[in-house]
């Protein structure tokens, strides 16, 4: 719009403006391509740290929140591979020691924690090192260019408009010092444009700093997983070398025959096993079906300002669905948000 602007005036009165030099021209259009390219790498390079746009919008939620807060650092999400670590060893404990199965899960819930900060590790050392320096550069050198660029344009228009009234009742002093202020802005964008061009190798260093991040990640990423993979085929051998246990049948129900007149049931009498006794622990608060409504099907424990915690069995009021990960509800006088696949919807949300 500006160099529309430009032309537009360039050509008011018949008269073409005063040209700009070749060099200077290709500088200003390689500022403008790492304007861009700094802008467009940034936001790629936020999205191959967290692909799951939901983790970004989480991310930047929280920025925002600790932001108000004045809080210099918000806390920190948690990694996909964290998560995942954790269901591992939730369930691998559930299982309990006896279980192959258990004791493997445990093993690897270990290792997905240690990636997820491992992968933590990554994200700050990229931020750091990368995205930050990159941002200021945008932030400052480039727009500082930007001010310059436009404010020699804006001399360059007055420039042309009194060369062109000369004789009209602009006198030619006013003339010379309209070229005067004009060169020195020409002057000025043209060194802030030399210099970012020049010192490139700033943005080489940090392109570096991004590729050694990466390298360190996997290679830490790598060790961790062989060890893993080691402890399973460790457990594995474990149990073929177990001895395997052969399965016992339990004594059958007992049948009891008894005289029509003592029994209810034609004379038929069976000894039952006992029911399972229920558990005041597992009672369940009815579910209050007139309003949008879950169930919680595992503990969640929030690790994150803005999460509900909720127990398993918990009956949570659902307010509203912030994604197609995370819903917002509330539980025990609490509200937040929690993820949608640690529920059982009773009563879904109205459309």
């Amino acid at each position: 719009m500006v160099n529309i602007s430009n032309k537009v005036s360039e050509k008011v009165g018949g008269a073409e403006g005063t040209k700009l030099d070749e060099d200077f021209l290709l500088m200003e259009k390689k500022v403008d391509t790492t304007s861009r390219a700094v802008l467009d790498i940034m936001t790629k390079t936020t999205e191959y740290l967290q692909p799951n746009p939901a983790s970004r919008a989480k991310l930047s939620l929280i920025g925002t929140m600790s932001k108000i807060r004045g809080q210099e650092k918000g806390p920190g999400y948690p990694q996909a591979e964290t998560v995942l670590g954790e269901a591992m060893q939730r369930f691998g404990r559930e299982l309990g020691e006896e279980s192959c199965f258990g004791l493997a899960l445990l093993d690897a819930g270990e290792a997905m924690g240690e990636l997820g900060a491992v992968k933590d590790a990554l994200d700050m050392e990229v931020k750091q090192n990368f995205i930050d320096p990159l941002q200021n550069l945008q932030e400052k050198d480039i727009k500082e260019i930007q001010h310059h660029l436009k404010k020699m344009q804006g001399r360059r228009l007055d420039f042309d408009y009194k060369k062109k009234r000369h004789g009209k009742g602009v006198l030619e002093e006013e003339i010379t010092q309209a070229l005067e202020k004009f060169d020195e802005s020409k002057e000025v964008a043209e060194q802030s444009m030399f210099n970012l061009l020049e010192s490139d190798i700033e943005q080489v260093s940090q392109l570096a700093a991004l590729v050694q991040a990466q390298v360190e990640y996997h290679r830490q990423a790598t060790e961790i997983l062989q060890q893993l993979s080691s402890k399973l085929h460790e457990r594995i051998r474990e149990a073929q070398d177990k001895p395997r246990k052969e399965y016992v049948p339990k004594p059958r129900m007992v049948l009891e025959l008894l005289p029509p007149s003592d029994s209810h049931n034609g004379g038929l009498n069976t000894t039952k096993s006992p029911g399972p006794a229920s558990s005041p622990g597992l009672a369940r608060t009815p579910a209050p079906m007139d309003q949008p409504c879950c169930r919680a099907l595992y503990d969640f424990v929030p690790e994150n300002e803005g999460e509900l915690g909720f127990k398993e069995g918990d009956i949570i009021t659902l307010t509203n669905q912030i994604d197609d990960n995370w819903y917002e509800g509330m539980v025990n006088g609490q509200s937040g948000f929690f993820p949608i696949n640690y529920v059982d919807i009773l009563v879904p949300l109205p459309h």
